[in-house]
């Protein structure tokens, strides 16, 4: 019962919070239980597919398969499927997150996958369309080009800043070292 309510801890106090919220200011309380419910509704609608197809991206596709194309030695290729992948990605950043972990567990290099995440979180297609429709294809061309070369530096700077060991715990937790 202890480590189920350490694991839960963050849930709990968030839930005692409410429920204080209610008590002492019912209208701000309840608006704070319709945003949680929201937020609620569209984690539980995003994260179900987003599993499955991790689940789908697991079975098919093979550790030497994303090696060969993401991994230590895929040099532009590898960067050029990360920012893909990244691009064609739909739903939000908290997303992006398990479909890293994998990348990490098939072989993918580790700033591939940095360049992936930063790709998701900044050159997505959809977000460049509205940017066009919104304001102009001068300011979403500008910062589409400003962003490719600041996403790679970012991540070849990361994955050099970290040690090895560093590096190994990264992969550890994405389940790729027993």
């Amino acid at each position: 019962m202890k480590k189920l309510l350490k694991r839960y801890r963050m849930f709990v106090i968030l839930a005692m919070i409410n429920i204080l919220l209610i008590v002492f200011s019912p209208k701000l309380g309840l608006k704070s239980i319709n945003i949680t419910w929201d937020n609620t509704l569209e984690m539980l609608s995003v994260i179900p597919p987003i599993f499955i197809l991790l689940g789908l991206l697991d079975v098919w596709i093979q550790r030497e398969t994303m090696v060969k194309f993401m991994g230590e030695k895929s040099g532009v290729l590898g960067i050029a499927i990360a920012f893909l992948l990244g691009s064609a990605a739909a739903g939000p950043l908290y997303a992006a997150f398990p479909v890293a972990g994998i990348l990490l567990k098939k072989g993918s290099k580790f700033s591939n996958v940095l360049i992936f995440i930063g790709a998701w979180a900044t050159t997505k297609i959809p977000l460049l369309l509205f940017e066009t429709t919104s304001m102009g294809w001068k300011f979403m061309l500008t910062r589409f080009l400003i962003d490719i070369p600041v996403i790679a530096l970012i991540a070849y700077m990361t994955e050099k800043l970290l040690s090895e060991s560093e590096k190994a715990l990264v992969y550890q937790n994405a389940g790729t070292l027993e």
